[in-house]
């Protein structure tokens, strides 16, 4: 296992999942699907309602995930997992994952998938500020990376520890392209992590969508999804800001486990997530399907201008996860 690997194991000891005897109560097992993430509680409840197949709750994250996953190699516990992308191309190199195209694979544009099926994008999400308003207590809505180091946002930022999980990753990878580095040098995002440390950030490990809405933290480096999700099912006064000096776009993927307990179940879990019904539930959670089609056309409406999203910046998604190491190594030496 890499150090990279061990390091995600012990700082997640606790978080790690379920044990052989405790999983195998369950019809199937996914890591990384926790319900306030992406709304995978509503995805949950459609595979129960329409497959029969029930699928507890994870709240690992990716990092957490793949360490487990990599743990448990000879003997696995999980069927399925939902990965960040980077992470995904690390579990195949590990030999974690097997090849399965699900249902309307090809539907799935090519360079969104391992050929072979080792994993294929569910959604994607962009990158950006979520903001509760209410939080900043009359302080103006941050609209650029450099507003987020202003004295004014002190104890307010907070953003997923990058060394860990991928939306963290993701955060860094985006500051560090929009102020003028690359997936070569990394630079420009240690110097703005480092920067950013005056402003006392807080740095969780998992998901942090409850605090957010409870105002403890203000803004979160996350995804538009979550943000319009905050805004319009649960009618919080939170906004989503693409910075001014742009962003990127990640896509999620998902992959059936090698000599996964229950692959059956796995397979037909994967399947329904692609399915019409299954890609709605993602749009209407305000990500974007992989399938275009399943867009409707009024959860479109609610997202920001054309313009604003025009700031997203592509990237190479295959060096982005060769490099994820070297970044994170780089980022805790540095900055943590």
């Amino acid at each position: 296992m890499s150090s990279l690997l061990k390091r995600f194991a012990q700082a997640s000891v606790l978080a790690l999942g379920f044990t052989a005897s405790a999983a195998s109560a369950q019809t199937a097992i996914c890591y990384n699907c926790p319900t306030e993430w992406a709304d995978w509680g509503t995805q949950l409840k459609a595979i129960k309602e329409k497959t029969g197949i029930a699928i507890p709750p994870d709240n690992k994250n990716s990092g957490q995930s793949l360490a487990q996953l990599v743990a448990e190699k000879s003997n696995p516990v999980a069927d399925i997992t939902y990965l960040g992308i980077s992470f995904a191309v690390q579990a195949q190199k590990e030999g974690v994952l097997d090849t399965y195209k699900p249902l309307n694979w090809e539907d799935i544009p090519s360079d969104l998938k391992d050929p072979d099926g080792h994993w294929f994008t569910t959604h994607s999400g962009t990158m950006g500020f979520m903001v509760n308003v209410d939080a900043l207590d009359g302080k103006p809505i941050p609209q650029s990376w450099q507003d987020l180091l202003k004295p004014e946002y002190k104890g307010l930022v907070g953003y997923l520890d990058p060394s860990s999980a991928f939306v963290g990753y993701v955060g860094a990878v985006a500051v560090n392209e929009a102020l003028g580095g690359s997936l070569e040098d990394f630079t420009p995002g240690i110097n703005y992590f480092k920067s950013l440390q005056a402003n006392e950030p807080i740095v969780p490990k998992q998901t942090s969508y409850a605090r957010l809405l409870s105002g403890e933290i203000g803004i979160l480096l996350d995804y538009d999804f979550n943000a319009y999700r905050a805004k319009y099912k649960d009618q919080a006064n939170v906004e989503f800001v693409i910075p001014a000096e742009g962003t990127v776009a990640v896509p999620y993927v998902m992959g059936l486990i090698a000599n996964a307990p229950h692959a059956d179940n796995g397979r037909k879990a994967l399947d329904f997530v692609m399915s019409d019904e299954g890609q709605a539930i993602w749009a209407r959670a305000f990500l974007r399907p992989v399938r275009a089609q399943a867009m409707p056309k009024d959860v479109e409406a609610k997202f920001l201008p054309a313009a604003d999203y025009s700031r997203v910046k592509a990237i190479d998604y295959g060096r982005m996860a060769d490099v994820q190491r070297d970044f994170s190594d780089r980022y805790m030496k540095e900055v943590r």
